[in-house]
Formats: structure tokens, C-alpha cells, sequence
């Protein structure tokens, strides 16, 4: 929990910021939550994890235009929103949908 919360910290602050640093901190803050949190033991905290790095990637691609950070934050969203629809989360399912068709928006 707490290496996703640390990514959930830098990737605010690189958010404010101009560079990526941050935000590639969060995006391996993220990784390493992920060592914990794996898809078997805890399905729903994984997907979490997974929307939070989605989102890191976001904000990476808006600053870079880099191709892979978008590829890297879709294929994020699309597992999270796996397990959301697994689950019947309702309001997990509408937010990673709205996210997908977000970054679906800043496809070229």
C-alpha cells in the first residue's frame, strides 16, 4: 500500500510540475506496488495500481507526445477495467471507461 500511495504523491506533484521526473517516479513507485499487490492475491488492489500507472502514463504522453507511454497507459486501463468488470464495480467500471476513452481521444 504504501509504494502505491508514494506513486499517488509523485505522480500530484509531477502534475504540477514541468518535467516527467516525478512522474516516471511515481510510474516505478507504481511498479514496485505491483510486487505486492500482484493480480492473483489481491485482483482489485492490482487493478487500482494498474489505473494509477495508467494515469502516470497519461500525463508522461501529454508532456512527451512518446507513443509507448500512451500504448503503456492503455494497456493499464484495459486490465484494470478487466478485473472492475469481473467484479461488478460499478463506479470503478464507469471511471477506467471514461479514462480509456480519454486516452482513446489523444491517439493520433
Amino acid at each position: 500500500m504504501t509504494q502505491n500511495n508514494l506513486g499517488n504523491a509523485l505522480r500530484t506533484l509531477g502534475q504540477r510540475e514541468t518535467g516527467t521526473a516525478r512522474l516516471e517516479e511515481a510510474v516505478d513507485a507504481y511498479r514496485a506496488a505491483l510486487q505486492e499487490r500482484t493480480r492473483d492475491r489481491v485482483p482489485f488492489l492490482w487493478a487500482q495500481t494498474r489505473e494509477n500507472m495508467a494515469l502516470a502514463h497519461r500525463a508522461i504522453f501529454e508532456r512527451t507526445g512518446d507513443p509507448a507511454d500512451l500504448d503503456a497507459a492503455r494497456r493499464a486501463v484495459a486490465q484494470a477495467l478487466e478485473i472492475y468488470e469481473e467484479a461488478g464495480a460499478g463506479f470503478y467500471i464507469e471511471k477506467a471507461t471514461r479514462l480509456r476513452e480519454d486516452l482513446d481521444q489523444l491517439a493520433p
